[in-house]
């Protein structure tokens, strides 16, 4: 509505500021001339130039079916008030209604003075000035939120309450879950949402499908866009309810109208793979852009909390490591014996959660104040990006956060320069300075810090304090970019998806939205699956996998494969298990997953969840092999040479396949020099026997003619000889080795 407000008013403006008549007489002192002039200029007005006059028709009738879609769109959303939407359509139609006869008056011949038309006096008006179309207007009747009673009042500071404790990655999950299922019993809806979701994770309380799926039911009757997203995710996945994917789109479309963050995630997905919905590159960008413009709108300027990604398979078949809190403990330790790295090692990982830790900006605090001591500058630096926020009560200071900026400055620190140059730019606790917040932009990206570099490339974008430049923009928003700056990929994405300053391309900025999206609040569900993990609860692990991979999470959707392809999780039928994962190594694959690839090689080269194909099984080695350099897909392509299974017999491309794979990883060196090994035995074997077969004692017992004897036997003689020779000497090595060391005792 507010759109065309602004469209309306440009119009009326430009209606009141055109001369619709032409160039003013000019005037003459002399009566003779004076009704000369004025004689040829009726005459000029009573013939008007024709093409100018259908020019100016064409634009008026454009600007008239430019609105009349405009409205015709605005009446296809839908809702929620249907009061409200009635009374702003009948009140849009009321102004269409004038302006069309207003611009179609101004757009005839009639306009011209010579021919005057029979107008009334409302008319008149409205002819001299259109804004007055915009003054007869009622007001909008404004769009409150209903009030609440007392207790919901109540459920909904308890529910506040305990998201912000998991939000902090608390370890005492269920007792904020307790509290969330207080409010949801009171009534109030998103403690209900939130309820249904950790009955089917598992969080906090048992697992049980059928809570879930009557809470959403009861609530998506109601309209509740959520419910919808987690209907359309009980049929995608077929928990609780038969697969169904057609009714899982149908969800999410009213959820996506419906504003469903869940909901818009996973039809832009499907949308961007093709999944169940024919591919639409534009529809992704719509949603994605919906969804990451509330990321970055609740996104700070630390941005936010780290989110780690583990692949399971990668853990597993890495080896692994130490486990997280023994490495903390360790950390606790030496920061408590002074060790200044550790103490700002602890700090960050406080400051920004992840790893088990849990996001607690006073113990940060606590342990840069210790490091700060020592006159450390990262210490100084982050002391001034507490002061700067606040919060859990610090109390923010401008003044303390300068002061610490500063300090971390005059160290050449990259994060206290950046700091300044954010408290120039926004005038926080000094005169605003563009000057110098440019020149501390640039200290610190020059050092490659990332802060630093996306507020110099919102500098050049914005055009503040320096020429607007968008290549630098995009040259300075890219580099933040790589180290996953949430704010920088947003500018990035849009400045593709318009086309400034590189060329406009919606394939680059879905996959850029794709990653701001998927930097939410809701990315920390990855480590609670971790966790459940390691605490040996696949099935807890699996369903948050699944919620995440529906919305397009590459690792979700490696991690729920690789839990079915080990058999841990037992929510289907052993039937469906590696048909499912069939299904989540695909997804996973087409979005670059180098070891997804490889299990859809193997499940094709085993027959599992599909026929055996060797070909196909080979297609995709190939790929994992070529494209994402995956030893373990070169490897099984040599072997594949060796072998002829799929592929051509050919022992020299499997000898350079096995080279190739050793090169690649230092891990596939042993296994590739026992296949090369294994290689050279096979091939020395065909030989000889190729050789035996070819000796003239051979081809007297095949062919049966003597006289071959007599051709080969002086090489067959020499050759025997040598070899009876080899072995003797063979034979005496470890003898002669013996004699040597005892000699040497």
């Amino acid at each position: 509505m507010d759109r065309y407000k602004l469209l309306v008013l440009v119009l009326c403006f430009s209606l009141t500021t055109t001369d619709p008549v032409g160039p003013e007489s000019r005037k003459d002192s002399e009566k003779n001339e004076e009704d000369d002039v004025s004689s040829e200029v009726e005459e000029t007005k009573g013939k008007p130039d024709s093409e100018y006059i259908k020019e100016l028709t064409d634009a008026m009738n454009k600007e008239i079916l430019t609105l009349q879609e405009y409205a015709d769109a605005m009446k296809s959303q839908s809702s929620k008030d249907e009061t409200n939407k009635e009374s702003h359509l009948e009140q849009m139609a009321y102004t269409l209604k004038l302006l069309q006869k207003s611009l179609k008056k101004h757009s005839e011949p009639t306009w011209l003075p010579n021919q005057k038309a029979e107008l009334s006096v409302n008319e008149k008006s409205l002819e001299e000035n259109p804004q007055d179309i915009l003054n007869s207007l009622p007001p909008l009747p404004e769009e409150t939120e209903p009030e609440l009673t007392p207790e919901l009042k109540e459920a909904k500071e308890l529910y506040d309450a305990a998201v912000a404790k998991l939000d902090r990655r608390t370890l005492d999950v269920d007792a904020s879950i307790l509290q969330i299922k207080q409010a949801a019993e009171v009534g109030y809806v998103p403690a209900k949402i939130k309820l249904a979701w950790s009955y089917l994770y598992g969080e906090g309380v048992e697992i049980d499908f059928e809570k879930a799926k009557s809470i959403f039911e009861e609530l998506a009757a109601e309209g509740n866009a959520d419910a919808h997203a987690g209907m359309g995710f009980l049929y995608a996945t077929g928990i609780g309810v038969p697969v169904s994917q057609a009714k899982a789109v149908v969800h999410y479309t009213i959820g996506a109208i419906g504003d469903s963050s869940y909901a818009q995630m996973a039809l832009a997905y499907r949308y961007w793979s093709g999944h169940t919905v024919q591919s639409s590159c534009p529809k992704a960008m719509d949603l994605y852009m919906k969804v990451a413009a509330k990321v970055a709108s609740k996104m700070t300027l630390n941005g936010g909390p780290a989110i780690h990604r583990t692949r399971l398979i990668d853990e597993v078949e890495g080896g692994g490591g130490a486990l997280d809190t023994d490495l903390i403990e360790y950390y606790q330790l030496l920061a408590e014996k002074g060790d200044v790295q550790a103490q700002v090692g602890l700090g960050q990982l406080h400051f920004q959660g992840g790893r088990g830790v849990t996001l607690d900006i006073n113990k940060a605090y606590h342990y840069f104040q210790q490091a700060a001591k020592t006159g450390n500058a990262v210490a100084h630096a982050f002391l001034g990006k507490i002061y700067l926020e606040g919060g859990d009560g610090i109390v923010a200071d401008n003044d303390t956060a300068f002061k610490y900026f500063k300090k971390a400055a005059e160290l050449n620190n990259p994060v206290g320069q950046s700091g300044l140059g954010l408290m120039y730019l926004q005038g926080r606790g000094v005169p605003k300075d563009t000057t110098a917040a440019f020149k501390y932009f640039t200290m610190a990206a020059n050092q490659g810090w990332v802060e630093g570099q996306f507020h110099l490339g919102f500098m050049y974008f914005g055009g503040i304090g320096v020429r607007r430049d968008f290549k630098q923009a995009n040259k300075y928003f890219s580099h933040a970019s790589q180290s996953g700056h949430v704010l920088a990929l947003h500018q990035l994405a849009l400045m593709h998806a318009h086309g400034l300053g590189v060329l406009k391309s919606c394939t680059t900025a879905v996959e850029l939205l794709k990653s701001v999206c998927e930097r939410g609040r809701w990315g920390a569900r990855l480590q609670a699956a971790h966790g459940a993990w390691r605490a040996h609860s696949p099935h807890r692990a699996f369903l948050q996998y699944a919620a995440l991979a529906e919305r397009g999470y590459e690792v979700a959707q490696t991690n729920a494969a690789y839990l079915l392809d080990n058999g841990d999780v037992r929510l289907f039928p052993e039937a469906e298990r590696h048909v499912r994962a069939l299904q989540l190594w695909g997804r996973a694959a087409t979005q670059g997953c180098s070891a997804a690839r490889v299990k859809l090689g193997d499940y094709h080269y085993y027959g599992l969840g599909t026929p055996q194909d060797l070909e196909a099984a080979a297609h995709h080695y190939r790929v994992a092999s070529e494209q994402l350099h995956n030893a373990q897909a070169t490897f099984n392509l040599g072997y594949m040479h060796e072998r002829g299974l799929g592929l051509a017999k050919d022992a020299h491309l499997a000898k350079r396949c096995y080279d190739l794979a050793a090169d690649t990883a230092p891990d596939a060196r042993l296994p590739a020099a026992l296949a090369l090994a294994a290689l050279h035995t096979r091939l020395a074997l065909q030989d000889l026997a190729a050789y035996i077969l070819q000796s003239p004692l051979a081809m007297i017992f095949i062919t049966g003619d003597e006289s071959a004897l007599l051709y080969n036997w002086d090489l067959y003689v020499i050759t025997t000889l040598l070899g009876m020779l080899g072995v003797v000497m063979y034979m005496r090595r470890p003898q002669q080795q013996q004699q040597q060391q005892q000699a040497a005792n």
